[in-house]
């Protein structure tokens, strides 16, 4: 159960718009880079880049395989330009204790208390 509440999570959290890009036409983003290991065993890692600036990387791993306090644990980061300009770097770890953010930008002001909120529930 938890982890489909991590994964619905992390849907959200990869469902907002479109971030300003590098390029002139932000609709057209080109992928840059794509990495993809998933042996359908229990564990995965991917990651991609845009060239609108916007960069994930996740690594999943199944805990407990094959036992009833069975759980997967996710790391991972994702990065994007918000509307201001900022650079938003979103380091996490989701596990048995629910999804955990932690929220870096770059220079040009403090992250919106609406950001934070969302990303906390």
């Amino acid at each position: 159960m938890k982890v489909v509440l991590v994964l619905c999570l992390l849907s959200l959290a990869l469902a907002a718009p479109p971030p300003l890009s590098y390029t002139t036409d932000s609709k057209n983003a080109e992928v840059l880079r794509y990495e993809n290991d998933n042996t359908g065993l229990g564990s995965y890692k991917y990651a991609f880049e845009q060239s609108d600036g916007t960069k994930q990387e996740q690594q999943g791993e199944l805990v407990n395989e094959g036992l009833e306090n069975q759980y997967l644990v996710v790391k991972g980061r994702f990065a994007f330009i918000g509307p201001d300009g900022v650079t938003y770097i979103i380091t996490y770890v989701a596990d048995q204790n629910g999804y955990q953010p932690e929220v870096e930008q770059g220079p040009g002001g403090a992250v919106p208390d609406s950001v934070v909120a969302s990303l906390l529930g």
